[in-house]
């Protein structure tokens, strides 16, 4: 059994690579060891390359990613226009769930990028082995990647030390990685330490409430024989504090333990996987910070039980089976202590979520063949029951409106919605039905057509079925929008439903010089949860400061769009090295049916055109990215348009043996620019709300050095 990767990255020309390359847009690597769906992969843990450090979010916008501005860590993903929950995010094959009302702790902080030994991006329409109960894609990342030594002695075998600065926002990371071995056995640890003050936009002006702390730490065994391989992975993480600028409250704890443990085994003529997780999580929000200050804690503890099972069978005709079997067990406590003293937040707890449980059940089966040589098929279904549940609710106290004096204030009473909502059936189920095709057709040597057709599902989460709180505070307390507006949960919410249809062309130079290809998708949501207006939360004459309260609702949906990608080989010389270009163009739309108003967060129009230059042991490259201006709003949420902007980077690293140094300027021309999908500062507003709710700056000039050294 072969249990260790290549460190070569090289890319896979096959049709199940090019089938899926063709949701994914930007080029994916791979390793040609693995003929697993989960083969479409980008590999970045060789001998020194731990550069990056800190937040997965670079390496993942190079796959496709877009990203919607939160905390240092947490920035939540984007694929194909839609956010959060509905792409399934895999760490180590282990499903997280964020356990926060304001989506503060996502599964893509509990790992820093220097653990990541690769990881996938699959937009659109996955393959039904990938993960279920989601409509947008999935998102794998993994640091699980045992070496091993080729003596029986178990001893040293590697390690490295790496650190990173960023002049933008004084941030310092460090990180280290050491691995003991034998020829059956190995030991790796993994670390990373990240700080970093509230960065500076191109005007030079302070983006306040942006500053955060982390460590993440992973203790991972594997033991092997030749036909099985068991692995166990211990982490913990510690986040002593985060700013969220467009959120009303900050990340003032977040301490997480967690345990995966892998089992594969070579049968005759099949191959058996199984994977058991558990993660738990405390987590708390209040205020830190005099950047934005306050007196409110908001307390959660919750706990993620899964395992997944899978059997993949050898057929005949160069064809295979997989089978698999999951179960997914989330509970979630979220309170809010009472403050002494407070008429408004006391005397009692504020009980938000209850006893929450989110279970999901499922089996899936999953057909693929090599039907001739020039048609590949993969045509899989999955099935999933998702029970959800909570207990009763209680608010801070009985005749104080979180938003007025009880009766004296036509504001909504939380004490009326508790009683209300205890009285409520709060049990759900929903049956959840995936089938996904995907075809490959290889036209000649060099056109290659593909395409696929996928329903998917996601089930409504906790938070959105089962918030209750209508006052003014409590809606605000809830949403990981960015928006500044308050959220009301909704029981009877139905899941969502994505019908999905994705071709791409791509046409490749004889000599492989040159590659195009062009991606089109269309999906249409049947039951997308978006949210109502219920009613206006400015208390003020300035009709910038305006908010609402919206209540989440299903509406139907549709979102569509093209992408353009070009790689190409432009010159090379002994004297000046290889040349390539690199370039694509990306747009996306997304509508409500019954309103044809944009859906939020929707980003623009955007291109990437970089030059890359490889000589010797240097690396160098000079990217220009522009975004066009932001017009498709979404009103009810008072999203704001932002202007077109233009940024230019330009970066170098050399490489030794043992030594891999780089460094990078980082908005080159210090272009002044507001996130498209920053979302409002929150923090701004409270400081002076003269200007209402204003985006969200991006970063201003940054130099950025790093350096590892391999031992």
């Amino acid at each position: 059994m072969n249990n260790e990767k290549k460190s070569q990255v090289k890319h896979l020309i096959s049709p199940i690579a090019l089938i899926i390359s063709a949701i994914l847009s930007p080029f994916v690597v791979a390793d040609d060891d693995d003929n697993s769906l989960e083969v479409i992969e980008v590999h970045g843990q060789e001998q020194n390359s731990h550069l990056e450090l800190g937040s997965s979010e670079s390496l993942l916008s190079e796959a496709g990613v877009d990203f919607s501005a939160a905390g240092g860590v947490s920035n939540l993903p984007i694929l194909n226009g839609m956010m959060g929950e509905r792409i399934k995010v895999l760490v180590d094959g282990a499903d997280v769930t964020a356990a926060c009302a304001n989506h503060m702790n996502p599964p893509l902080s509990y790992i820093s990028s220097n653990q990541i030994s690769s990881y996938s991006v699959v937009a659109g329409i996955s393959p039904v082995s990938a993960g279920g109960d989601n409509i947008a894609g999935v998102i794998s990342v993994n640091s699980i990647s045992p070496k091993y030594s080729e003596g029986s002695d178990f001893a040293w075998h590697s390690g490295y030390l790496s650190a990173r600065y960023r002049s933008i926002d004084d941030g310092r990371s460090v990180g280290v990685g050491t691995r003991l071995a034998s020829d059956t056995f190995s030991l790796n640890y993994q670390g990373a330490f990240t700080d970093a003050d509230s960065y500076e936009d191109g005007n030079g002006d302070l983006v306040i409430d942006t500053l955060y702390r982390a460590q993440n730490h992973s203790l991972t065994a594997a033991v092997r024989d030749q036909k099985q391989q068991l692995v166990v992975k211990l982490t913990h993480q510690k986040i002593p504090y985060q700013g969220f600028a467009n959120q009303y409250m900050d990340m003032v704890d977040n301490t997480s333990y967690g345990v995966v443990a892998q089992y594969k085994r070579e049968l005759e003529n099949s191959e058996f996987e199984g994977q058991l997780n558990w993660h738990s999580v405390k987590h708390e929000m209040g205020f830190f910070t005099p950047e934005k200050m306050g007196m409110m804690p908001m307390e959660t503890d919750a706990e993620d039980v899964s395992y997944q099972l899978k059997w993949r069978l050898n057929l005949a005709n160069n064809s295979t089976l997989l089978l698999g079997q999951e179960y997914f067990d989330y509970s979630l406590d979220d309170w809010w202590p009472g403050i002494e003293g407070s008429m408004m937040m006391g005397p009692n707890d504020y009980i938000n979520i209850n006893n929450g449980k989110r279970q999901r059940l499922a089996a899936f089966a999953e057909y693929e063949n090599q039907l001739d040589t020039k048609w590949w098929l993969n045509a899989g279904v999955r099935v999933e029951n998702v029970h959800t549940q909570v207990d009763n609710v209680q608010s801070y106290n009985n005749g104080m409106s979180m938003g007025g004096m009880g009766g004296m204030s036509m504001a909504p009473n939380d004490a009326d919605a508790a009683e209300k909502f205890n009285a409520l059936d709060k049990e759900s189920d929903d049956t959840l039905v995936d089938a996904s095709v995907l075809l490959s057709y290889q036209i000649t040597n060099n056109d290659e057509l593909q395409f696929g057709i996928a329903r998917k599902n996601r089930a409504p989460s906790l938070y959105e079925r089962y918030s209750w709180g209508v006052g003014s505070m409590a809606t605000r307390m809830i949403g990981w929008y960015g928006d500044g507006n308050g959220y009301i949960g909704d029981p009877e919410l139905d899941p969502e439903t994505a019908h999905t249809f994705s071709a791409t062309y791509t046409k490749s130079a004889k000599n492989d010089d040159w590659r195009v290809s062009a991606n089109a998708w269309y999906t249409d949501v049947n039951d997308y949860i978006d949210a109502d207006v219920v009613r206006n939360l400015n208390t003020t004459d300035v009709e910038s400061s305006d908010r609402n309260a919206l209540q989440l609702t299903n509406v139907d949906a549709k979102l569509y769009g093209v992408k353009i990608d070009l790689l190409a080989s432009i010159y090379e010389s002994k004297q000046l090295g290889e040349f390539q270009l690199k370039a694509n163009v990306t747009n996306t739309r997304g509508t409500r049916d019954d309103t044809n108003q944009s859906l939020y967060q929707i980003k623009p129009l955007q291109t990437q055109l970089g030059l890359y230059q490889k000589i010797g042991k240097f690396e160098n490259a000079l990217t220009w990215e522009w975004v066009d201006n932001k017009t498709r709003v979404d009103h009810n949420r008072f999203e704001n348009q932002t202007d077109s902007y233009h940024l230019v980077n330009l970066s170098t690293k050399a490489s030794w043996d043992a030594l891999t140094v780089s460094l990078e300027v980082a908005n080159l021309l210090d272009e002044y620019y507001q996130l498209p999908l920053g979302g409002v500062s929150v923090a701004r507003y409270r400081q002076d709300n003269a200007n209402g709710f204003e985006q969200i700056a991006g970063q201003g000039r940054s130099v950025n050095i790093a350096l590892s050294y391999a031992f």
